[in-house]
């Protein structure tokens, strides 16, 4: 019989010395400072365990946090337009009360200061063939303003349409009894003075008396002219010269009394405006040296007379009557409207619909029928 080999597996004689090791550790009692030690360690282990969890419940989106976007946009300024002229302006200027100025236009006025920055200029005959401006004003604050000169009936109800504050040196007896009548917002430079206007030493009398915008709001404040409630003319974007249309009006003649006062126009088509000539010669502002450019012409066309005083002139006013309104280079046939002497002036198209001006200042002359021509 076949004896099978025995076969010696190995033992590990360390197995019962670890077992003992191990029996005998755990029979011991471990010293209080190990116990202490052990369990502050648990516990801070468990506290800190349990905020975390706790702030992770609370704040969810600590585990996805959102990014953070910093936005570059910026809202567009808010625009406003100027209800005298229909320009960009700020809110303030919006508010502004309006104001009427007197200005002189002898030759020996000229160059004037002040009108280049007017909104909407009138243009008559003052006497004697000479013409004279109210300039009128709103977001504009000119720093020297004139000469300034005496009151007209005819200035005084083209002002009063717009509410406006009237800065004039004396007047006609006619146009005073009219001021206090209409209860036009007076300021007269012979009541109030050197609070309104100076006298300047490098022009002799009487055509020497200048103000500004600051002396004029500050007078105005006080006499309580801080607003002016008026019907603005309608404004339009400038139009865009289309080639297939022919322009009708580059060249305007305002044959108004005579060589010293006739004024012509030459349209500018990269300002879209008309560069304004008096007495043969561009008519400059004292001040900056330019000529006086105004974005659209008006011939406002009425009836005109001489006062019985054989001297002062007589315009009607009131009613109705033609236009020719020049802008864009082109000439548009419209009608003008007054209803009555405190009413505001009405520029309207064929139809009676408000007449739209492109924006900025406005040059209006009243002048007799068959006194414009204007060619292409």
């Amino acid at each position: 019989m076949e004896q099978k080999p025995i076969i010696n597996n190995p033992v590990d004689v360390t197995k019962k010395q670890h077992f003992a090791k191990l029996k005998s550790y755990l029979h011991k009692k471990p010293p209080k400072k190990n116990l202490v030690m052990v369990a502050s360690i648990s516990a801070f282990v468990l506290f800190a365990g349990s905020a975390a969890a706790l702030t992770l419940i609370k704040n969810p989106e600590t585990l996805n946090p959102e990014p953070v976007v910093k936005s570059t946009y910026v809202p567009p300024p808010v625009i406003f337009k100027s209800p005298l002229t229909g320009v960009d302006t700020d809110e303030l200027s919006t508010k502004r009360p309006v104001t009427g100025v007197m200005v002189e236009n002898s030759i020996d006025a000229r160059p004037q200061s002040g009108l280049q920055e007017a909104g909407v200029v009138f243009e008559a005959i003052a006497e004697g063939g000479i013409t004279r401006f109210v300039a009128i004003f709103q977001e504009a604050r000119p720093a020297n303003i004139g000469p300034i000169r005496s009151a007209r009936p005819y200035y005084v109800e083209w002002v009063k349409g717009f509410d406006a504050r009237y800065v004039h040196s004396g007047g006609s007896g006619e146009a005073l009894a009219l001021i206090r009548s209409l209860a036009v917002k007076d300021m007269d430079h012979g009541q109030y003075g050197e609070r309104l206007a100076s006298r300047v030493s490098s022009r002799y009398a009487p055509h020497n008396v200048y103000t500004s915008m600051d002396r004029i709001d500050a007078l105005g404040n006080e006499l309580g002219f801080t607003s002016s409630d008026f019907t603005p003319f309608a404004r339009k974007p400038d139009a865009l010269a289309d080639p297939a249309i022919p322009l009708t009006a580059t060249k305007l003649d305002f044959n108004i009394s005579g060589a010293n006062y006739n004024t012509k126009y030459t349209y500018n088509a990269t300002t879209n405006s008309y560069s304004r000539v008096m007495a043969g010669q561009p008519h400059t502002d004292q001040d900056s040296g330019k000529q006086i450019t105004p974005k659209v012409v008006v011939a406002l066309i009425t009836d005109y007379s001489i006062h019985p005083d054989r001297i002062h002139s007589v315009y009607r006013t009131t009613g109705t009557g033609e236009i020719l309104v020049f802008q864009d280079g082109m000439a548009t046939k419209g009608i003008w409207k007054k209803e009555s002497q405190s009413a505001p002036l009405l520029l309207l198209d064929s139809n009676s619909k408000p007449l739209p001006l492109n924006a900025g200042q406005t040059w209006i002359t009243a002048i007799q029928a068959g006194r414009t021509t204007y060619t292409p």
